[in-house]
């Protein structure tokens, strides 16, 4: 195999076999010295397959020993110092890819065991800490489909108003950190800009900015605070022009396409079989979404597309969520217009503590309250799953109950952990400088990985 470069500065490839190209002239030194390095090409490329991907030689039957094996991570910035990357090189392409995790590892669905069913939330919203209400959100819904109760109207209308909300400052974090770790900085402070809307009403509304043990089987912890569709109307005032303004530092920047376009690529086909959901998977042009296909808490109601993409590249995978963003304005906004009156939290007093204002006035009300969050409530026997749509796919929560008021089980069902499996496809047979492109674009938390 030789090379040339042309006059316009590119390199075109020649493989033995072919008609020599008039460059290739024994008749001076240099000529013969490239004709000798040719010859030998040839030999080897006869005796080895080789293929040529994006102008790059790659041998498949080069030795093991002639690769570089490296480690990128945990400590590499992009990696977020818990993910580990084993990558096999051959230069600069990556020949073989191997996720490994582990470094953040806290044992929570084992502390659940040791939890009561009421303080359940305030661990597992810890898990995916990007997406805590979802996790709240799953939690209880396992836990009251084995308690059979059925929430209030505005306890599911607040739910889904909290959970889309989320979903777009996940997706913001998504496209900030992805921008900051391809080089486009600018996408990391306007993404941090519109989060900081969201994060203040979730304040206002639950009292944390993340963790915020605000969606508790049987309901939510407070009702919406006094002005928030003035705070409501903001973000849907603001949330439009913003995202207008990343479309046009991003959807049609050269540099921000050549970075994305066609990088760590996934067929619909690999991605159904590795069990790949949410964004990833839809970026392929797959339209599945658990919110249409198995909906919960009353989002059915609620009209909203599935944002899709076509090739299942990086850029797609950043244009799904963007798109995402816009579909979860329509669903709050409708949610804010037809919020409906009532209580926030179901009336079994067996699950649900007292009002405040009752503890006041009643001692039966305050022995209710000491013992439901001291010894917690009995859940009847069973086990069950609930999935629901988080950010990063499905998100699902098998619990089993001996009848106690602790679970005997939980088992989460983490969208990242299965995710990160999609990285040895995307990457393979990728360039080196593609790996934080590719882990980027699937949007990994670790935290929900190594539960």
């Amino acid at each position: 195999m030789g090379d040339k470069r042309t006059e316009q500065g590119t390199t075109e490839l020649w493989v033995s076999g072919t008609e020599e190209p008039d460059w290739l002239v024994a008749g001076t030194d240099e000529g013969a010295q490239q004709m000798q390095r040719d010859e030998t090409a040839e030999r080897t490329i006869e005796q080895r397959g080789t293929r040529v991907i994006d102008d790059f030689v790659i041998d498949d039957s080069i030795d093991g020993d002639e690769r570089m094996v490296v480690n990128m991570g945990p400590q590499h910035p992009s990696t977020h110092g818990v993910l580990r990357l084993h990558l096999e090189l051959e230069g600069e392409i990556v020949r073989k890819v191997k996720p490994i995790i582990g470094y953040l590892h806290t044992g929570m669905e084992k502390t659940a065991e040791q939890l009561t069913f009421l303080q359940g939330p305030t661990n597992v919203t810890r898990m995916d800490y990007l997406a805590p209400l979802h996790n709240e959100l799953v939690f209880s819904l396992a836990v009251e489909r084995l308690l059979g109760i059925e929430m209030p109207p505005r306890a599911q209308a607040i739910r889904v108003m909290m959970t889309e909300l989320n979903r777009i400052s996940s997706h913001l974090v998504a496209a900030a950190t992805n921008g900051l770790d391809i080089g486009a900085i600018s996408m990391m402070f306007y993404g941090v800009r519109e989060r900081e809307l969201i994060l203040a009403f979730l304040e206002k509304t639950t009292g944390l900015r993340m963790n915020h043990n605000y969606i508790r089987p049987g309901g939510v912890a407070a009702d919406l605070p006094d002005g928030w569709q003035d705070d409501i109307a903001g973000i849907l005032d603001r949330m439009p022009h913003a995202l207008v303004e990343y479309d046009q530092m991003l959807r049609y920047n050269s540099i921000w396409r050549g970075r994305t376009v066609d990088v760590a690529i996934i067929t619909k086909q690999e991605a159904l079989a590795y069990g790949i959901t949410g964004p990833s998977l839809r970026a392929t042009g797959c339209e599945w979404d658990l919110r249409k296909s198995e909906p919960y808490s009353g989002i059915e109601q609620y009209e909203f597309d599935i944002a899709t993409g076509s090739n299942g590249d990086a850029y797609d995978r950043y244009r799904v969520r963007m798109d995402e963003i816009a579909q979860s304005l329509r669903i709050i906004e409708q949610v804010a217009n037809t919020m409906p009156p009532g209580d926030y939290k179901a009336e079994d007093a067996k699950v649900v503590p007292p009002p405040r204002k009752r503890i006041n006035e009643s001692m039966e009300a305050l022995i209710h309250h000491f013992k439901i969050y001291t010894e917690g409530f009995k859940v009847p026997e069973g086990e069950t799953y609930v999935a629901i749509e988080s950010p990063r796919g499905e998100l699902g929560c098998y619990l089993v109950s001996d009848g106690g008021s602790k679970p005997l089980r939980m088992h989460i069902r983490a969208p990242s952990f299965a995710n990160l499996q999609a990285l040895p496809i995307m990457m393979t047979d990728g360039m080196l400088a593609d790996t934080i492109a590719a882990i980027a674009s699937i949007d990994p938390v670790m935290g929900d990985v190594d539960r």
